[in-house]
């Protein structure tokens, strides 16, 4: 990712956020609860599992990206007039994006403590991904007057590792959308084999 003006890239994530938000309420909340757990085969996550993976990640980095927005806030840490991103952080940002075409380009297993469960609670799972999202959305706004290249996050799977604001925001925004995609690829699948029910 080349240098850029942070508040264009946080405009940036907002907008991939909201796209989210609308497709998720489109595509899922019509949906039974049967249907967004049903899994397309045993070994494959239904649409609820999907979502909860992302709510898994989001209890961890919600919570970090508040205190850190909130250390820039309180100690004034101001907004710079460029953002670049690290070699590191581009590097899991890039791995999660999607491609253009709606492919998957480095795929991964999930790691201990975000692999989720079946049989969920699917309307609960659909609530709380939604919460976070507008909670994310507000984060996005704040983080417009913080440095969100010299404030940094631990990353869930290794502490210390550490990831800048605005890295952090990229990786997580990506990672949904992959993992929104899977689901949405699952909902197709009830559409062409209503009446197919694979038990987990």
């Amino acid at each position: 990712m080349s240098e850029c003006r942070p508040n264009d890239l946080l405009d940036q994530l907002a907008r991939e956020t909201q796209t989210l938000v609308e497709l998720v309420l489109a595509e899922f909340s019509p949906l039974s609860v049967c249907e967004l757990n049903r899994q397309p085969a045993p070994d494959r996550w239904s649409i609820a599992q999907c979502l909860e993976h992302l709510n898994s990640y989001g209890h961890y980095y919600l919570p970090q990206l508040e205190a850190a927005v909130l250390k820039g806030e309180t100690e004034s840490i101001r907004a710079a007039s460029t953002f670049r991103s690290g070699w590191l952080g581009n590097y899991f940002a890039n791995s999660m994006q999607p491609r253009a075409d709606g492919s998957i380009g480095l795929k991964m297993k999930a790691v201990k403590g975000h692999t989720p469960v079946s049989n969920l609670n699917a309307s609960a799972v659909l609530a709380v991904f939604l919460e976070q999202q507008h909670a994310l959305l507000e984060l996005l706004e704040r983080a417009k007057l913080v440095n969100i290249q010299k404030l940094y996050i631990p990353i869930s799977i290794a502490r210390f590792i550490r990831l800048s604001v605005g890295d952090t925001f990229r990786f997580l925004i990506a990672h949904e959308q992959r993992h929104v995609l899977q689901a949405c690829r699952v909902a197709s699948g009830l559409i062409l084999r209503p009446n197919v029910s694979v038990e987990s």
